[in-house]
């Protein structure tokens, strides 16, 4: 899964990765995402996921991308195309996003396959809850394949699990699992990050007791104390319900974020770390010296999760790529 900027990594510098590390294909959300990859695999190798309206067809058809169908209104759209796309039926099991349901999927299915503009490559669903409920999981595994043994054509390609799909129930792989947040080393045990968020300080000050940082004044020294600012703020990921939570990595100490995160600033609590100076280095996310932050830790002091605190990362942060050692 390449999808939204690879996770916010960089989309294409992630496909080439995941191929030369074994990856048989590549899935994208939108099809302005697929042409990012163009010339990376063969388009079929491409997955469209994302949900697509029938007058979206021609653009989808013309891009040779696998495309994920939920509808016959999108199917027969597809039908009339000028060769045959590959088609990715998906069948809603329980998730309740979208895909078609399960007693409409075999004739579905073979409207797909027999029509002259389309073939059916693959079938898919996918799971609600593969993270933390194993009853629901295999309840909508069992309903996707009673519902393939319906078909009265080959359903190609059989897909079922993501990340935590592929984690908790190996069993449940089928022909292919489609991997995401774990193959950027997170919300996988053993794995590790591929991301490092940093910044820089810019900016030294000692406040006396009782003075303010931060809109709304929503920290106040407890005694004199170094703030640093750091070049990063919500602009760039770093979200505004951190005011007064968590911590950055400054000369390998954590240093408590204190006061509101501003568009393009968050201020620091520096009063412990030895020798800290403007142009240090600042860690918003990952190792320096003997401690790490990770996006799953971000993401507790965030309030949300770390798929979010990674796709949050605002398009202004420089990516820098290289090589695992």
């Amino acid at each position: 899964m390449v999808k939204a900027g690879g996770y916010g990594h960089g989309a294409v510098p992630v496909a080439h990765a995941a191929l030369e590390g074994g990856a048989t294909g590549l899935a994208v959300a939108t099809l302005e995402e697929s042409t990012q990859l163009r010339g990376l695999v063969d388009p079929e190798q491409i997955l469209v996921m994302g949900g697509l309206l029938p007058a979206q067809a021609k653009e989808a058809a013309a891009t040779g991308c696998g495309i994920a169908v939920s509808s016959r209104d999108l199917a027969e759209a597809l039908a009339g195309a000028a060769h045959a796309v590959p088609v990715h039926l998906k069948i809603d099991t329980g998730m309740g996003r979208f895909g078609c349901a399960p007693e409409e999927a075999p004739s579905l299915a073979q409207l797909i396959a027999e029509s002259r503009g389309t073939r059916l490559a693959g079938t898919w669903t996918h799971f609600a809850k593969s993270e933390s409920d194993e009853a629901m999981t295999r309840r909508q595994l069992e309903l996707f394949l009673d519902t393939l043994a319906r078909f009265e054509v080959s359903p190609g390609m059989r897909h079922a699990c993501n990340s935590a799909g592929a984690l908790n129930h190996p069993d449940f792989a089928l022909d292919a699992v489609r991997c995401g947040i774990a193959i950027y080393g997170c919300e996988w045990p053993g794995t590790e990050p591929a991301l490092a968020l940093r910044s820089v300080i810019t900016h030294l000050r000692t406040v006396e007791k009782g003075a303010t940082v931060g809109y709304g004044s929503l920290w106040r020294a407890t005694a004199t104390t170094r703030v640093a600012t750091v070049a990063i703020g919500y602009a760039d990921g770093v979200h505004r319900a951190r005011a007064n939570r968590g911590h950055v990595l400054v000369r390998g100490c954590r240093a408590p974020l204190i006061g509101m995160v501003s568009m393009d600033a968050i201020t620091l609590d520096v009063s412990d770390v030895p020798g800290v100076q403007a142009g240090d280095t600042a860690t918003v996310i990952g190792r320096d010296g003997d401690q790490v932050i990770t996006a799953e830790e971000v993401a507790g002091w965030s309030g949300t999760i770390s798929y979010e605190v990674l796709t949050s990362i605002g398009p202004r942060v420089e990516r820098r790529h290289s090589r695992a050692v």
